[in-house]
């Protein structure tokens, strides 16, 4: 089975709400996002996001179907995004036992109040303490030339 992986376009992005109600219901905004997707013979079975804040780019959205979990997708869009955005320092939270799987790719984690306000106010529930929300706020700067 092949796996393409291509940047959406913003009339595919319904597609990508439908995979996302499997991931806590996220949605896209064509305002700000860009989406990259793996496709299996047609069918979107993963994605990621860039979305461009006022004050940064805060990559989320790393989400694979349960059915093409483990086929190293995940690796493969994060990839894509830092060879499209990697000359600029990204920003996300991340998933407690997903910090090594981002760190591979060069994020570090960084305290709460380190984070641009826009990108922090997404995660203003967790009042201030992303870590007992089981978020590690984290930040990658572009590779050196």
């Amino acid at each position: 089975m092949e796996i393409t992986i291509r940047e959406l376009g913003q009339e595919e992005f319904s597609h990508v709400d439908r995979l996302w109600e499997q991931y806590r219901g996220q949605q896209t905004d064509r305002a700000i996002d860009r989406v990259f997707g793996a496709f299996s013979d047609g069918s979107l079975v993963g994605t990621t996001r860039v979305r461009r804040h006022p004050d940064g780019l805060e990559v989320d959205g790393v989400f694979v179907s349960e059915t093409h979990r483990g086929e190293g997708l995940a690796h493969r869009l994060v990839q894509v995004v830092l060879d499209e955005f990697g000359s600029e320092t990204l920003w996300l939270h991340s998933t407690i036992p997903l910090i090594g799987f981002y760190g591979s790719f060069g994020w570090v984690p960084v305290p709460e109040a380190r984070l641009p306000p826009t990108i922090r106010e997404r995660l203003a529930f967790c009042f201030g303490e992303m870590m007992g929300c089981g978020v590690s706020p984290m930040r990658r700067d572009p590779a050196p030339a």
